[in-house]
């Protein structure tokens, strides 16, 4: 599979690339390169090469580092045809196996109830498009064939998918929309967290205000974005002292009022063209019980009005 280095792993070994852009373990990383089958330019690449920014690598993973089998796995499907079916996340799901998490997890799940997933296999990730953080409820397409595959991830980085979530955050208001365009990049500090930074990938969010809470200076928001980054929304909003209640990472320290015990961030609404051209599809996910408990907790907004 074709990856292209971003910004933010520029000057990195290659077997740590390889691991973060594939999602395996270093291990597996490694067992490629070794192999012969992580190239950039047409050459084989070595454990300690270093990537560069823009670089196009061309890796096979032949094999996971643990056997990923067929499992019973919670999740709902909130449209399906012959070609895509888009998947309504539970929160606490991993969307694909990795380092440490070898079962349980959405791709598990698919294996489980769609012959298309062992088809499209680790290559294609088991027809996962997208991804949407562990703690990140609502919708994820993903693909039944390899055609649809690559035509709705080259959607993606064409930015002709609509992906509109519902985030619950501190802090008030003044204006009701905003944009929000800041460049994110991994934490030199910390490379499990990302961060605004000079160095990372151009990163563009746009928000709308729906609701807020004078009382608890709460604010309910539609988040749209037109980027993809890793953890965008989260650093964003972080970012203009704005985060996202319940978020472990990048949220408010303290006791807050409406924290439903993880990140207040639902995927609601999906936006794509058919990958077969015949038209435009809308789906959407009404908000899980944990963060509609958050909102009665609230009470009713002092503006604005909360979700249908």
């Amino acid at each position: 599979m074709r990856m292209v280095v971003p910004d933010d792993l520029d000057g990195t070994r290659s077997d740590r690339a390889i691991a973060f852009l594939y999602e395996v373990s270093r291990s597996a990383a490694r067992r490629a390169i070794d192999a012969g089958d992580a190239t950039r330019g047409g050459k084989p690449l070595r454990p300690s090469d270093a990537v560069a920014s823009g670089d196009e690598l061309f890796v096979t993973i032949t094999a996971p580092d643990t056997s990923v089998e067929a499992e019973d796995v919670e999740f709902g499907v909130a449209y399906e045809d012959d070609e895509v079916l888009v998947v309504d996340k539970p929160a606490g799901l991993v969307v694909h196996p990795g380092a440490g998490t070898g079962g349980g997890t959405l791709a598990n799940g698919l294996l489980a109830r769609f012959d298309s997933a062992a088809q499209l296999g680790p290559d294609r990730r088991w027809g996962i498009v997208h991804r949407l953080d562990r703690d990140t409820s609502g919708l994820l397409m993903v693909a039944k064939t390899p055609a649809a595959f690559d035509t709705l991830q080259d959607a993606l980085r064409a930015r002709e998918v609509k992906r509109r979530y519902l985030a619950l955050v501190t802090g008030r208001f003044d204006g009701t929309t905003g944009t929000i365009e800041a460049p994110v990049g991994r934490d030199p500090a910390n490379r499990t967290r990302m961060t605004v930074t000079a160095g990372g990938r151009p990163a563009r969010t746009h928000y709308r205000r729906l609701a807020m809470w004078d009382d608890t200076g709460t604010t309910l928001l539609s988040v749209e974005l037109e980027t993809g980054r890793t953890h965008q929304i989260r650093v964003h909003l972080q970012a203009i002292d704005r985060p996202i209640i319940g978020d472990a990472v990048y949220g408010p320290r303290g006791t807050i009022v409406g924290d439903p015990g993880r990140t207040w961030l639902h995927a609601a609404e999906l936006v794509f063209e058919h990958p077969l051209g015949t038209g435009e599809v809308t789906v959407t996910a009404p908000l899980p019980e944990d963060l509609a408990a958050s909102l009665r907790v609230l009470g009713p907004p002092s503006s604005g009005s909360l979700p249908g």
